[in-house]
């Protein structure tokens, strides 16, 4: 059998007749995600005629165009110049502090996950308090923001038979990832608490509160704090509580 040479990237391929894959590695890693968010985000500074619309993955980014502007081939020596030449910001950007209420109605495995890690259930809240999470992608559901950054000790296979319904605002966690609900559905991810934040929202001017290259905080709260912040949400009055990250 003959030896295949591996693959080199970074790698393009079409993705139907109107958008091209550009992959930079076959790993999940914070350096490959940001060459990814910063090569979407160089694009929307300095666009292409006939694109369209990007979208950032964990290793990989989507660019969709008009093939009536702008011909797939070109596209592909476009987009290798451009990640040739850009330049990537040294800043980590901006972390959002998410208040959450931890346990209770929303908290379904919170004591189940502290019994299987052996730990109480504070300890398990506030490992997962203390880590700088990553957004690492958006996807699966408008809004839904892929974690990284999850403590090893957290790491906890998805359940077997997923939930019918869990709220907007469930914290999740799933595998080596952590996650915010940002509607309501079915899921099989194990749920710690909640959030009063709406990380989906179609009436605001941005709906979308995270976007990819964002970095995450959890803050625990207590069941005044979060009714406060749940009458702020529904009153629009709320604000997000942003600072570098």
């Amino acid at each position: 059998m003959a030896d295949h040479a591996p693959l080199a990237y970074p790698r393009l391929a079409a993705s139907g007749d109107r958008a091209v894959v550009i992959e930079l590695s076959d790993e999940i890693s914070e350096e490959t995600n940001r060459r990814v968010v910063a090569l979407a985000e160089d694009l929307d500074r300095h666009p292409i005629a006939g694109v369209v619309e990007t979208v950032p993955t964990y290793r990989s980014l989507l660019v969709s165009y008009d093939p009536l502007i702008l011909r797939g081939r070109d596209l592909r020596s476009l987009l290798l110049q451009r990640l040739a030449t850009m330049r990537i910001d040294g800043t980590r950007g901006r972390r959002l502090i998410v208040p959450v209420l931890y346990g209770g109605g929303a908290g379904l495995d919170l004591a189940a996950m502290a019994e299987m890690k052996q730990m109480h259930a504070a300890d398990l809240v506030a490992l997962h308090g203390a880590a700088d999470y990553r957004v690492y992608m958006i996807g699966f559901a408008p809004g839904f923001a892929y974690l990284g950054g999850l403590p090893e000790v957290l790491h906890t296979p998805r359940l077997a038979v997923p939930r019918q319904r869990i709220e907007a605002g469930s914290i999740g966690i799933g595998g080596r990832q952590a996650s915010i609900n940002s509607v309501a559905g079915p899921s099989g991810w194990r749920f710690i608490g909640r959030t009063p934040l709406r990380l989906f929202d179609p009436a605001r001017e941005h709906p979308f509160l995270l976007k990819a290259g964002d970095h995450v905080r959890f803050r625990a709260i207590d069941e005044a704090e979060a009714e406060a912040l749940d009458a702020a949400v529904a009153a629009g009055t709320a604000q997000a509580d942003w600072e570098d990250a």
